[in-house]
């Protein structure tokens, strides 16, 4: 579900929040992004978590959690939240952004796939972010038990069981085991 009329990266900042609705702007377009299942919020946290202890432990840079807006254009605004994402320490500014959505993209996003995610959403989800400047984009599939990671639409590697998610070139000497994503 979809409005037509054109909305702006603050008036989607300024929307009263609650009623189990999230939203993203796309080029200027409201969507309304259902609540997810308990599967994808498990599999969400299970890879938040790791990557952000060792995001934590080697002082790498942030994690952002699924609620994290990051605006990658402008007139029109586009608007997007990744499930998990991660800004390099060597790319944070000095001073904060002022409060709000962060100004860009980071440099990993995790778009985990609940079951009514299609394809062609999924595509405009990964070219939003490579375009946006992400180094990576990994898509978590709970369904099939797979991670594809895009460093480009031209270099993707997919992961299945026994396979080793890796951080490499984003957060060298990150690794999970694609098995225990889904445990």
């Amino acid at each position: 579900m979809s409005t037509t009329t054109v909305v702006t990266a603050d008036e989607l900042l300024a929307m009263p929040r609650g009623m189990g609705k999230r939203y993203e702007l796309v080029a200027g377009e409201l969507r309304v992004m259902s609540p997810a299942g308990w599967r994808h919020g498990k599999v969400v946290m299970r890879l938040s978590a790791r990557l952000a202890a060792y995001v934590d432990q080697h002082d790498f840079g942030v994690t952002f959690g699924a609620e994290t807006g990051f605006r990658l254009a402008s007139d029109p605004d586009t608007v997007r939240a990744p499930d998990v994402s991660f800004i390099a320490k060597h790319h944070i500014p000095e001073q904060e952004p002022k409060d709000g959505f962060w100004p860009g993209a980071p440099d990993l996003a995790v778009e985990v796939l609940s079951p009514g995610d299609r394809t062609g959403e999924v595509d405009e989800k990964i070219d939003a972010w490579l375009t946006a400047g992400c180094a990576a984009v990994w898509i978590v599939n709970p369904k099939l038990k797979t991670v594809t990671v895009y460093l480009s639409r031209a270099d993707v590697q997919v992961m299945g069981a026994g396979g080793m998610l890796q951080g490499e070139p984003v957060v060298p000497g990150f690794s999970c085991s694609v098995d225990e994503l889904f445990r």
